[in-house]
């Protein structure tokens, strides 16, 4: 159960990444009346901030061992206030300037408790159980937050912010107790080695040749997530015509994660986690290249599609951490190695909130389709993977 208890912390963190990065976008589009091209324009800044910010708070962790438990206790407590503020911008300030404040707060506070997170897993005895159980706690903390938001916005209008609020508290107390569980119970980290500084253990990460090989596959894959991640909720409302199902897709797709997990696990201690990984992305270029085919009406495909890219997910999510623990080795700070990572992701995240004022620029409007939605959300994500795939030939 000590694996347990570490990963019980993944479903609070996932469960605020997913409306970070996939709802807020279209409830600030459509519920609070934000523009795309100014929304778009919030999204890039905010996101660029917090990638930027991620390999200093890696280092600074590495550098502060002794106090990284109090860290993430004090980012867990910002982070539920941010949340829950992103969900209840007060009336009398600009949506879009309300929530560019907040998602400062809220990805700086998710970043310093996650970084501090991964670094803790890999440092366990038993690494793999332990990313097993985190990435299934997470995607069980998606699936929720896949549901739960989606049938408060599609709700009656009245009472979609006293329901947000009620979800908001609920968070927090989950947040809270998964942390109170893995500071008492969680088992400790093995010993790391000792800090260097920044310019140090820069130079030792860009000599590493395993970490090198890992960063472009890493970051292309990222971003092949991230696109269809933004613009899924438009793709399911205008293309498909279906938006009162975009919870179950979604917990169709990360249900499909959920379930796929332990078989990439296992399957990974056979063929290895490099191998794994790119039939995981074989597996996702396969699933949106069906939904670069459909239109409106078109469900049940679209839930087979969301059932293989969900499937194929759970190799993104569990295996380039592993990757990452074994190029890192027992010398190499884990927090900042995990910083440059999340740096990545986050950098694809950023570029990704760019794809809605191109859409604006090519004629979409929300509720109306059209203007390379069907390009950007299916297509381009395609060619991303086999790129990832591609470059991922140079790790070892």
């Amino acid at each position: 159960m000590s694996n347990a208890a570490y990963g019980l912390l993944g479903a609070p963190l996932a469960m605020a990444a997913l409306p970070l990065f996939v709802q807020l976008p279209a409830y600030y589009a459509t519920h609070l009346g934000v523009a795309l091209a100014p929304l778009g324009g919030v999204l890039f800044a905010a996101r660029l901030l917090d990638m930027l910010q991620d390999p200093l708070l890696g280092h600074l962790l590495d550098r502060a061992q002794a106090q990284q438990r109090r860290w993430m206790a004090l980012g867990a407590a910002v982070l539920a206030l941010a949340f829950a503020a992103l969900w209840l911008p007060p009336q009398a300030v600009a949506p879009g300037a309300w929530l560019a404040l907040m998602l400062v707060l809220a990805y700086g506070a998710h970043s310093l408790v996650n970084i501090a997170y991964l670094a803790w897993g890999a440092h366990l005895p038993r690494a793999l159980g332990a990313v097993a159980w985190r990435e299934g706690m997470g995607l069980a903390g998606m699936l929720a937050a896949s549901l739960v938001p989606a049938a408060i916005l599609a709700g009656d209008a009245v009472q979609v912010r006293p329901r947000l609020a009620v979800y908001s508290l609920a968070y927090a107390l989950l947040l809270l107790l998964a942390m109170l569980v893995l500071l008492r119970y969680a088992p400790p980290a093995a010993p790391r080695a000792a800090p260097q500084g920044w310019r140090d253990t820069l130079r030792e990460l860009t000599r590493n040749r395993a970490v090198r090989a890992l960063l472009l596959p890493y970051f292309l894959n990222a971003l092949s997530v991230a696109v269809p991640a933004t613009l899924a909720l438009f793709y399911i409302g205008d293309q498909l015509g279906a938006p009162q199902l975009a919870g179950v897709f979604l917990a169709c797709y990360f249900g499909a994660a959920a379930c796929g997990l332990p078989a990439w696990t296992a399957l990974a201690r056979k063929l290895g986690p490099l191998r794994c990984w790119r039939l995981g992305m074989l597996l996702s270029v396969a699933g949106f290249c069906g939904a670069a085919l459909l239109g409106p009406g078109d469900l049940l495909p679209y839930g087979a599609v969301c059932i293989a890219a969900g499937a194929a997910l759970g190799a993104d999510l569990a295996l380039p951490p592993v990757l990452l623990g074994r190029a890192l080795g027992e010398h190499l700070g884990a927090g900042a190695g995990f910083g440059i990572f999340t740096l990545l992701g986050k950098l694809a995240l950023a570029l990704a909130g760019l794809s809605l004022p191109l859409l604006a620029w090519l004629g979409y409007q929300p509720g109306h389709g059209g203007g390379g939605l069907t390009l950007a959300y299916a297509v381009l994500p395609c060619f991303l993977k086999l790129l990832a795939i591609a470059a991922s030939r140079s790790t070892t």
